[in-house]
């Protein structure tokens, strides 16, 4: 069984979350960049993810997918990081309610939101998310409790509910309240945050040089 820590991802993709957290990890790591509709659809990873995104991990014989479950397992796999509240206490509480949050209620709503879906009143109770405008005030209500997800410390679920926060900042999809935009000015500069952007960015540089006409 190696303990190479292996990431697939895309630079224009759901791994700049992953990335985030492999950095604040601060694990060495070997990425493999896939293609959309190549090299994410081949046969090699279909065989550790079926569905044929990305991100995934491979770490120990296992391999993880889906942003939420990267982080939350990345930060249980290298406790010296500091990135997850302790078992049991009130804090790991908060840790999973607001990253399964952003896993599911988000990620749907944004998602609609971006697509000019509107969930009809009387289809609201049927729909996991409600609507639009609930989830933006659970989400307001989130950033404003603590300085942090979790409490008063930064975890791996600021890593990706915080992604949630910035990605629906930048593409309007998540409405600009001023709770939301201050706690993302929090998290979005810290060291880890910076290093990972830069990485995909220069990734996504390099490749539109390469299909740039000669």
């Amino acid at each position: 069984m190696s303990d190479e820590l292996v990431f697939y991802t895309n630079p224009m993709s759901r791994g700049r979350i992953a990335r985030w957290m492999l950095e604040e990890v601060g694990q060495p790591y070997r990425t493999e960049i896939l293609d959309f509709g190549t090299s994410m659809k081949s046969a090699d990873y279909l065989a550790l993810n079926p569905m044929g995104k990305v991100p995934a991990i491979a770490h120990r014989g296992v391999v993880v997918t889906e942003g939420g479950a990267v982080c939350a397992y990345l930060a249980d796999a290298f406790p010296q990081a500091g990135l997850a509240p302790p078992a049991g206490s009130p804090q790991r509480g908060l840790y999973y309610r607001w990253m399964f949050f952003a896993a599911g209620p988000v990620e749907a709503a944004v998602t609609n939101k971006a697509l000019n879906i509107e969930i009809p009143d009387e289809r609201k109770r049927m729909v996991g998310y409600g609507c639009y405008a609930d989830v933006i005030d659970a989400l307001d209500y989130a950033v404003s409790q603590n300085e942090f997800i979790a409490g008063d410390r930064f975890s791996a679920a600021d890593v990706y509910f915080g992604s949630q926060v910035g990605w629906g900042l930048m593409f309007k999809t998540i409405e600009p309240r001023p709770a939301l935009a201050a706690y993302w000015q929090r998290i979005a500069g810290r060291p880890a945050a910076i290093r990972a952007r830069e990485i995909d960015d220069k990734l996504v540089a390099e490749a539109k040089q390469a299909q740039a006409p000669q």
